[in-house]
Parts: C-alpha cells; sequence; structure tokens
C-alpha cells in the first residue's frame, strides 16, 4: 500500500512540476522511483536501469497527451520533428543501451550531475544566441542523436535539450517548446525499448516488470500525472515566471545532491 501511494505522489508531483514549466516530468520521477527500488528486493546495480526506464515509459504516454495538444493549437513544427527523429530515435537507442551496462553507481552521479546543471540553467534564465534560421540536415541528425543519447541516459523526455537547441536555429519559443514535446514521444518510445531489451533476462527485479520498466508504477504514476498536469498549465498562467523557475531550480538543487552524496 505504501508504495502504491508513493507511485500516486510521485505522478502528482510530476505532472504539477510539467504543468507548471514544461519540463521536469523524469527530473522528478527519476530521483524518487530510485528510492523507491533501493527499498526493495531489486539488485543494487540495477535500481537507476528501473529508475530510468519507468520514467521515460511514463514519457510516452504525457509527450503523446502534450504534443496532441500543441498540434490542436497549431504550435508544432513537424517537419523540424520529423527530421530530427531519425537521430533522437538512434541516440535515444544507443544511450539506453549503454546505460544498461553501467551501474547504479556511475548513473547515479551522472543525473545528479545533469539535475544541478538543469537547475543553474533555470536560475541563470540563459538564453542561447540565434544561428541561422533554419535546422539544416547535418544539424538535425547531430542534434537529434546528442538529444536521444544524453535523454535516455538520465530518464527525461529531452525538453531542456531541444528547446534550446530550436530557439539556437531561430525557432520562436512558442513553436520550440511545442515540437519539443513531440520530440519527446520517439525519444521515451526509443528508450523504452532500449531498456526493455536490455532488462529481457535480468533476474530479481521488482514484480510485473517488463525488462527495466515497472508496470505498477508505469500506471500509477500516469494516472496521477495526467490530472494534475492540466492543474499545474493552470497555475502557470497565475503566478510570476521568475518564482516558478527559481522554485523549482531549488527543488532539483535539492534533488540532485541528495543522488549525489545521500
Amino acid at each position: 500500500m505504501t508504495e502504491i501511494i508513493l507511485y500516486l505522489l510521485t505522478g502528482a508531483v510530476a505532472g504539477l512540476s510539467a504543468g507548471l514549466l514544461g519540463i521536469g516530468g523524469g527530473l522528478i520521477i527519476v530521483p524518487i522511483l530510485f528510492f523507491i527500488f533501493s527499498q526493495q528486493p531489486v539488485p543494487p546495480e540495477h535500481v537507476m536501469h528501473m529508475a530510468l526506464a519507468t520514467s521515460l515509459a511514463t514519457i510516452i504516454i504525457t509527450s503523446f497527451a502534450s504534443a496532441r495538444a500543441h498540434h490542436l493549437r497549431g504550435a508544432v513544427l513537424w517537419p523540424i520533428v520529423f527530421s530530427l527523429s531519425p537521430g533522437i530515435v538512434i541516440g535515444a537507442w544507443l544511450g539506453a543501451m549503454l546505460a544498461s551496462t553501467l551501474a547504479s553507481d556511475v548513473l547515479r552521479p551522472v543525473f545528479g550531475v545533469f539535475e544541478l546543471m538543469v537547475a543553474l540553467y533555470l536560475l541563470v534564465n540563459y538564453k542561447p544566441d540565434t544561428h541561422g534560421n533554419h535546422v539544416s540536415r547535418t544539424a538535425s541528425f547531430t542534434g537529434g542523436t546528442v538529444i536521444g543519447s544524453i535523454s535516455s541516459i538520465v530518464g527525461i523526455g529531452g525538453g531542456t535539450l531541444t528547446v534550446p537547441f530550436l530557439l539556437w536555429h531561430n525557432i520562436p519559443i512558442r513553436h520550440a517548446v511545442a515540437s519539443s514535446a513531440a520530440c519527446g514521444f520517439p525519444i521515451a518510445v526509443a528508450g523504452t525499448a532500449a531498456y526493455i531489451v536490455s532488462g529481457w533476462n535480468v533476474n530479481g527485479l521488482t514484480p510485473y516488470a517488463l525488462g527495466f520498466v515497472s508496470l505498477p508504477a508505469f500506471v500509477l504514476i500516469i494516472i496521477t500525472s495526467m490530472i494534475t498536469a492540466p492543474l499545474g498549465a493552470s497555475l502557470a498562467h497565475k503566478l510570476p515566471e521568475t518564482t516558478l523557475r527559481t522554485v523549482f531550480a531549488f527543488v532539483l538543487i535539492a534533488l540532485g545532491v541528495n543522488m549525489l552524496w545521500f
């Protein structure tokens, strides 16, 4: 029962944060799942794998819902999404396969450092200089591969990487955010598939695990995150953006420090 409540709370917090700022689902889900799975009889070397895989699995659903909402408003630049997707799929698959060969003791500090970098990005509110007015094929494939690989290694949908990349190529922020949401879907699908394959024959995982994906955690997190994400989006229009970014940044700092030193 305690695990069920924790999964539901994880989804609620992740959905709220994603709705408030458009990022944060995986950044919240991974460290909480790491804590939950570490209290279960899961081999220590695979705890982080399960947290990353389950996080990516939830992003399949949330990114699809988000992309659909942005598409209905005409904000998704599908030609850019399609041009980024080949690199994203290859990068996400390779990144997840690489992560599955690394022990939790290696992945944990990698994730912690990444969280601290995102927190710094939010506090500084960095806006990259523009570079040209379109995304070339080479830039799309290279950028997509880098975005996909890093995202699957740290279990996120890639918004913190894709949005700055598109802004750098002079894509308006509204379209950058919407297109980034659509790019989260191929990242999550390819990354999740790789984690399922790599964890298929691993013994000692949680009950009802599909590879490294915990199905109970996946279902329960999705239920509450889909409820709270619209609430977060509603609050985002009522609260100052600077305050939201600062609060979320300090939450990430706390989670990142915990992953690094505790």
